[in-house]
């Protein structure tokens, strides 16, 4: 597109020569395999253009335009359905290597997943900088964030299962308690952080015996690329596999059979909605959901303001406003809200816009032009309503490159009000009473989390107790986020259905199965014979290391 000749945002993009060596992809990638029951076949059909967020500029005509970085097969109902077949016949109603294997030697598979993950860490991260556009920074503390969380999980399942490593004897009963998989799972992730957000529900998935089927994000699919031979050394065939294929096209189709027992997905309510009224028979599909977000800051007259203004703004504008985590609405008292855009736009004009190989780069382009076209819809909306932008250059944009907005003042009726804006636009509303700061989160369809600035223990302390019936986390002082991940990770209302983190979400892949006997001598015999000649993988009493 032509450079607007009234803004410098297009000078960020660099030309073709400019880009530093050492971010370079080496080449494009051009993914013509896919992993299916635990063979990678070559694709020879139709494929999908990967852009980057990341544009070039023609220094002599100053048109910017998207660098191409490879492409990905384009598939069909065909595939998809071999994909799901490949997954319920490595499960084989439960009978499969996968489901039946040893806790032990599971967690032995995913080690040797993680090693070779691991070793292709360059390359996945040079992928997700790439292809969404996260800071390298990010991109560097993405993976390595996801190999922890594998290591966490895998040391609850080992606390887990040696908790259920003896019997257990009641009112005459002798009975084993095991968690057990639930078949076959659909998994998505989401663009914003498809390797960390994917793999906190495909890792848990594995862990507990499922096999999977799963769909890349449309933004962050080369990501995997790397993977394709790791999923197929270290685990059985059918396990895992892939499907690059419009979601539109493929998901509903998948479910429609009622082969799928889990939908594993980060995503929207209105798509989630859609997808589980796909199933044949709805109660027998667990839905494992992290959807839609309008976290709110409440930030009362007595917060430390300096303080609000740090936090709402890296909770606002972190990945540029594009986490689900992030904060959408800030809610400010009227008595200080002069002082706090203020101090809060002055922070915003020193964060660094660019590209994201860039140190300390704070602010990179999104995924495509239409989602700069959505923020200014957004923001021409609420300018007709009566809004304004507070910010110098809120709102200019070229191309992918979108410099923040703060609008204010926000209003029932505007999109900003009640629209989760995913992006880096800064809605900002005041209130008077509390009580109107506490309608806002009570009327909304979203229920994930807010953040509260006060000093006022009493007053904070009021608040807390009816926040907490309407989400599912409440930070003091400090902006929305999702770690550790050993804390729960869940929504109310339209926001989430289930619960993640290192614990929950192996509960949230399995299901409480058990062995029982009547306490007499021959079955107390039966039952150390199975244990004593390791006759059985569910009746033991080994003790993971």
């Amino acid at each position: 597109m032509k450079i607007d000749r009234n803004s410098q945002l297009a000078l960020h993009f660099p030309a073709p020569n400019e880009i530093p060596a050492e971010h370079r992809l080496s080449a494009p990638v051009h993914q013509r395999g896919f992993l299916i029951d635990g063979q990678i076949p070559a694709w020879n059909g139709p494929f999908k253009t990967v852009f980057s967020p990341v544009c070039t500029r023609d220094p002599s005509t100053g048109d910017v335009s998207q660098i191409e970085i490879g492409s990905y097969p384009l598939m069909s109902e065909v595939q998809s359905d071999a994909a799901l077949d490949a997954a319920v016949a490595a499960y084989d109603s439960g009978r499969g290597k996968w489901p039946t294997m040893t806790v032990a030697d599971r967690i032995a598979c995913m080690h040797k997943f993680v090693n070779g993950m691991v070793e292709r860490r360059q390359a996945i991260v040079n992928l997700i900088m790439w292809e969404i556009g996260k800071s390298l920074a990010d991109s560097l503390k993405e993976f390595d964030r996801t190999v922890e969380y594998i290591q966490a999980t895998i040391e609850a399942l080992k606390d887990m299962d040696n908790g259920h490593s003896r019997f257990m004897v009641v009112e005459g009963t002798i009975g084993q308690v095991r968690r057990t998989p639930l078949g076959v799972v659909l998994c998505m992730g989401p663009y914003n952080y498809p390797l960390n957000e994917t793999f906190c529900t495909l890792i848990p998935a594995l862990l507990m015996g499922n096999t999977v089927v799963l769909k890349p994000p449309q933004y962050g699919t080369l990501l995997f690329e790397p993977l394709l031979e790791v999923f197929r050394d270290a685990f059985p065939p059918g396990v895992v596999n892939t499907i690059y294929a419009p979601g539109a096209l493929v998901v509903p189709r998948m479910l429609a059979t009622g082969k799928v027992n889990v939908l594993a997905l980060i995503g929207s309510s209105r798509v989630a909605d859609h997808l589980k009224k796909q199933h044949p028979k709805s109660h027998r599909l667990r839905a494992v959901l992290g959807l839609d977000a309008k976290n709110a800051a409440i930030v009362l007259p007595d917060a430390d303001l300096d303080l609000a203004v740090k936090e709402c703004l890296l909770g606002a504008l972190s990945f540029n406003g594009q986490r689900c985590t992030a904060l959408k609405m800030l809610i400010v008292h009227r008595s200080v809200v002069d002082t706090f855009l203020e101090r809060f736009t002055a922070e915003l004009a020193r964060l660094k816009l660019g590209m994201p190989w860039e140190a300390g780069v704070q602010i990179t382009p999104l995924p495509g032009p239409h989602r700069t076209a959505y923020m200014t819809e957004a923001i021409e909306d609420a300018k007709a309503r009566g809004a304004r932008v507070v910010n110098e250059g809120g709102g200019d944009f070229c191309s992918t490159l979108f410099y923040p907005a703060v609008v204010y003042p926000v209003r029932e009726g505007m999109k900003l009000y009640r629209e989760e804006q995913f992006g880096p636009v800064v809605p900002v509303m005041t209130f008077d009473a509390v009580e109107e700061a506490l309608d806002y989160v009570i009327t909304s369809d979203h229920g994930q989390q807010v953040s509260i600035f006060g000093s006022d223990a009493g007053q904070i302390g009021a608040l807390v107790d009816p926040l907490v019936n309407q989400v599912c986390r409440v930070n003091i002082n400090c902006q929305c986020q999702r770690g550790p991940d050993v804390f729960p990770f869940a929504g109310r209302k339209d926001s989430a259905e289930g619960t993640l983190s290192v614990s929950d979400a192996l509960r949230a892949f399995s299901i409480r199965s058990m062995v029982a006997a009547k306490q007499t001598a021959p079955n107390r015999e039966l039952l150390n014979t199975i244990v004593r000649e390791h006759q059985s993988k569910f009746i033991n009493t080994d003790f993971i290391l």
